[in-house]
């Protein structure tokens, strides 16, 4: 519609003046009036439709929405159904990534415990070097101790066998006994 009215107001234009034009001339013109508008329109076009804007006036303030229980009970027992469906899937993810979690504490406490068990093998190794007799006495001997007298040790229950205490003397090197 719009066309027509832009096409009209430009033929109006083409046979100006008092002369009258042939109905063959005048079909030509239009012709050739209407293959520069489609051109121009054409041209201004933005996609490959022409855009037209249509009014509508529609009233729609007398209608009232009735409402429907049948529907209302499904859209209830529908939202039911997705809340539990959301809450399974819940639950599965909360139950996978705690068994993830509860892994990863597996997994260190058992490197912890490797780690415990190899340091108690250490501890335990140093404790077999260090009291190993032959060490005892190196030190003993670097330190000017020799091995005891006979009736130089006392034992405990010396006291029932009715021997008499001696007290040990040890000869420190360098330095002179009194």
């Amino acid at each position: 519609m719009a066309t027509q009215a832009i096409a009209a107001q430009g033929f109006m234009g083409v046979g100006r003046g008092t002369e009258r034009v042939a109905p063959r001339d005048q079909a030509e013109l239009v012709a050739e009036h209407n293959a520069r508008m489609l051109a121009a329109q054409r041209h201004a076009r933005r996609g490959p439709t022409p855009e037209a804007l249509f009014a509508k006036h529609i009233d729609n303030t007398r209608l009232q929405k009735m409402a429907d229980p049948a529907r209302a009970r499904e859209m209830r027992t529908f939202a039911c159904a997705m809340a539990m469906l959301l809450s399974l899937f819940l639950i599965y993810g909360w139950q996978h990534f705690s068994a993830i979690e509860y892994g990863y504490r597996i997994a260190t406490e058992r490197q912890q415990m490797q780690q415990l068990e190899e340091q108690n093998r250490e501890l335990r190794l140093t404790q077999a070097q260090l009291t190993s007799p032959a060490r005892i006495d190196a030190m003993a001997q670097q330190l000017g101790l020799s091995a005891p007298q006979p009736g130089q040790v006392v034992l405990p229950n010396a006291e029932a066998s009715g021997s008499t205490a001696v007290m040990a003397e040890a000869a420190v090197p360098g330095i002179p006994a009194n």
